[in-house]
């Protein structure tokens, strides 16, 4: 705290002395003044690390001088001393952003505890996090080296989002990259996991299979349909666990936390299949089956997910849902503002079902445009760019509208995504899909111990479009490149978000359930 300099005003400084020279004593720098004008006026020549304030001083009252020093120096930190206990003082004094409050007389401590809140709580919290976070470090890697459960998988990878979102608020980036580290050693441990449960997930479902994509609606969503309130299902397209984290303190101002939980997606981790999935209550081979003309295939040209409000409305009927409900899809601006007008008539639903396409489309347009790579160049940016949408969106007008009346609402997503960086190379002919996470074709060449391969599509229910067919899927935070034009593409995709692989980023996602308070 060596060249910390303070303002002290105060027309009774003199019988401050004792106080002053405690914290010169501390190696404090300490300017005396004893009226509100001299305060304003230091406070335009001299640089003030903190600033104590009477409140009550003859001529420029403490408040007053508090309002002009504000707008000299916003970001200085002003701790406002007073006799007075008045709820209307406290009250002007904290709605003028004072940093402290501390009532006459005080003591030393006090005065040299406030200081260090204002000036090292960043520090200390710093510093407290990083131990704590380097004590769960031993714990979290013993813990990948055990033959996890699925539910012992999603404490887990919760608990890596708690460490990473402390971290992200700390001043301490040295921890910073192992964070990283451990999140790729547990992607790794992830993949193992996944290549060993996940097709008898599908095949062999047991008690102790997790909800998946395609049980999730009638396994989740309907039974919070059995109660008396109007219930919102709001599916924001590839939104993570970590984002939701992120805007949870926004949305608990409106409604009441009823669960945190999460749900498996299935396999590729993409809109076309783990959403159709999801509405549909079935796997996509078969929804290709069943509702032939309701599934379009990789080679055609069409939208994949046209058909999502059909394949819901069948689900529903299958399972015995006969009351009102709506399907609301957003994709634009113009459209997220007629929602908030839409939302008083969906009161007259049982269930209302409104899929958000933004997320999405800022992971997209995160690898397209260059300044979209800088604004996002990180995790923390990424997350921090969806809660600035969040608060400035229709969406949040609308949440606001919901939480007018009595209502449940239900948030998840369809999957999420991971920020690639190690590029594997692969052939295939001009058939072949795309995606930089999942490859489904019939000639690919391409190290099987980089990818996971699932040889008959039909073992993990999706479409065989040929009879030499296969699916490989990225792992980690690996993405697929063609060997020409290698490096224009690890270039262009290089440190973007993707999905459609195997991730705890992409396949365990937010399912989220809250009331109106």
């Amino acid at each position: 705290m060596q060249n910390t300099h303070i303002l002290w005003a105060d027309d009774e400084i003199d019988m401050l002395k004792p106080h002053i020279l405690f914290l010169k004593n501390k190696g404090f720098e300490v300017t005396q003044v004893t009226n509100g004008l001299d305060a304003v006026e230091a406070c335009k020549t001299t640089q003030f690390d903190i600033i104590f304030l009477d409140e009550n001083m003859p001529g420029v009252s403490g408040l007053e001088a508090l309002a002009q020093i504000k707008n000299l120096k916003p970001d200085v930190p002003v701790i406002m001393i007073t006799k007075s206990e008045e709820e209307q003082i406290m009250e002007e004094a904290i709605g003028s952003k004072i940093a402290d409050y501390l009532i006459k007389p005080v003591n030393p401590n006090q005065i040299l505890l406030s200081i260090k809140k204002q000036l090292d709580n960043k520090r200390l919290v710093s510093e407290k996090t990083a131990q704590g976070y380097q004590q769960e470090f031993r714990q979290i890697g013993m813990e990948l080296n055990d033959n996890l459960s699925y539910e012992a998988w999603i404490a887990l990878y919760k608990k890596l989002i708690y460490w990473e979102l402390e971290l992200s608020k700390s001043q301490d980036t040295g921890m910073d990259e192992i964070m990283l580290m451990q999140k790729s050693e547990a992607n790794r441990a992830w993949t193992k996991f996944v290549k060993q449960n996940y097709i008898n997930y599908l095949r062999k479902p047991d008690d102790k299979t997790p909800v998946m994509s395609h049980t999730a609606m009638k396994q989740k969503v309907l039974p919070e349909t059995q109660t008396d309130e109007t219930v919102f299902l709001l599916v924001l397209d590839n939104f993570r666990y970590d984002q939701w984290k992120m805007i949870q303190p926004l949305i608990s101002e409106l409604f009441n936390l009823v669960t945190d939980d999460t749900y498996l997606t299935i396999l590729p981790t993409t809109t076309h299949y783990a959403r159709n999935a999801f509405f549909a209550g079935m796997m996509p081979s078969e929804i290709n089956k069943i509702y032939p003309d309701l599934w379009v295939d990789e080679e055609e040209d069409e939208g994949k997910n046209k058909h999502e409000e059909e394949l819901l409305s069948a689900q529903l009927l299958r399972n015995g849902f006969k009351e009102k409900f709506s399907y609301t899809k957003i994709t634009n601006l113009d459209a997220g503002k007629r929602l908030v007008d839409e939302v008083p008539n969906m009161f007259n639903n049982k269930l209302n079902v409104i899929v958000y396409n933004f997320v999405d489309m800022l992971s997209h347009v995160r690898t397209e445009m260059n300044v979209m790579k800088e604004l996002a160049e990180n995790e923390a940016a990424y997350r921090s760019i969806t809660a600035s949408w969040f608060e400035h969106s229709p969406l949040i007008d609308a949440l606001k509208r919901i939480a007018q009346k009595k209502s449940r609402i239900i948030l998840t997503t369809d999957h999420g995504s991971i920020r690639v960086h190690d590029p594997v190379k692969i052939v295939g002919d001009r058939s072949t899909s795309t995606n930089l996470r999942y490859k489904q074709g019939r000639n690919l060449n391409y190290n099987e111990s980089e990818l996971f391969t699932v040889k008959d599509p039909t073992e993990a229910y999706l479409p065989k479009l040929h009879v030499s067919s296969r699916f490989v899927f990225a792992t980690e935070d690996h993405f697929m490149a063609y060997p020409n034009n290698f490096n224009y593409h690890v270039n262009l995709y290089n440190n973007s978000f993707q999905h459609g692989g195997i991730s705890l980023e992409e396949m365990i996602v937010p399912f989220i359930v809250m009331q109106s308070k």
